[in-house]
């Protein structure tokens, strides 16, 4: 069948927008074929039980591959197409590997979609109580939940009574990041530890002293090699979250000298990326 373009007097070079067009369904098919390939390969995973004992879902893996994806990326092609698309494979194999349920806070479904997949099983929740406890009983896989905000309201603060280590923060969202963005709009929370990567933020819970101020909290984070990117407060509560450069584990030595602030380890997640190409050297 010729190509409605030959004869479209609307066409100024019929024969090289047929051309074009040869060669792009020629890309799609190769495209296609990958993506069953890469699937097939999910599915092996799966079925010879390559991550028995393990968990299939490893944001910090996920991490690895989209920060190489961009690292690589040139041309027209906007990088959050390419973080879309990427989402929406590693999505698919999940749900090939494992029953992949996701307990989301009621009003942030589509930030949910948007990195899990608009195929995913997503379960919203009037609290984050409720997101919590469903992930707890087995109900869901993970649950995500709005990023901790200065001042916001006890029963909003899901972190300040976070049942560690048996629940800890993996993930955060969105990986690629608006401008002016400087932190997640959500995070993932899960039933394991966080994957290490080279750039990862850590989350530690304090126990203020009544009248502790910030400033001293911070000079004390600081002293313990542990400068706050950011510093949380529950509204009216002891209670404090502290974001850090790089995971930390219990057993750290740095958590000796937060002794006296009953430091705990929350989780942690990868550095997200910009939305715009990094510069050379950057940290993030």
């Amino acid at each position: 069948m010729s190509d409605p373009a030959l004869t479209d007097p609307s066409v100024v070079n019929p024969a090289a927008l047929v051309a074009a067009r040869a060669e792009i369904d020629a890309i799609d098919d190769a495209l296609h074929d990958l993506l069953m390939r890469r699937a097939s390969l999910s599915a092996a995973l799966a079925a010879q039980g390559m991550k028995a004992g393990g968990a299939s879902f490893r944001p910090g893996r996920e991490a690895m591959i989209l920060r190489r994806l961009l690292g690589r990326h040139a041309g027209p092609l906007p990088r959050g197409a390419v973080v879309r698309l990427w989402r929406e494979m590693i999505a698919s194999s999940l749900r090939q590997q494992s029953d992949f349920t996701v307990a989301v806070l009621a009003g942030a479904e589509t930030l949910a979609r948007g990195h899990f997949g608009l195929d995913t099983p997503l379960r919203a929740h009037a609290t984050p109580a409720l997101a919590l406890a469903a992930l707890a009983a087995g109900e869901a896989t993970v649950a995500v939940l709005p990023s901790p905000a200065d001042g916001e309201a006890p029963e909003a603060a899901w972190w300040t009574s976070l049942d560690t280590p048996r629940l800890q923060v993996v993930a955060a969202l969105p990986f690629l990041m608006q401008p002016g963005q400087s932190f997640p709009s959500a995070m993932v929370v899960a039933l394991f530890g966080a994957d290490a990567t080279p750039r990862d933020r850590g989350l530690l819970r304090l126990e203020r002293s009544p009248g502790t101020s910030r400033a001293a909290l911070v000079e004390v984070l600081e002293g313990a090699g542990l400068p706050p990117l950011r510093l949380v407060f529950a509204a009216g509560g002891l209670r404090a979250l502290a974001e850090v450069k790089g995971l930390v584990l219990p057993e750290d030595p740095r958590l000796a000298v937060l002794s006296p602030l009953r430091a705990t380890p929350v989780g942690g997640y990868a550095e997200p990326e910009p939305d715009g190409p990094r510069v050379r050297g950057e940290s993030g």
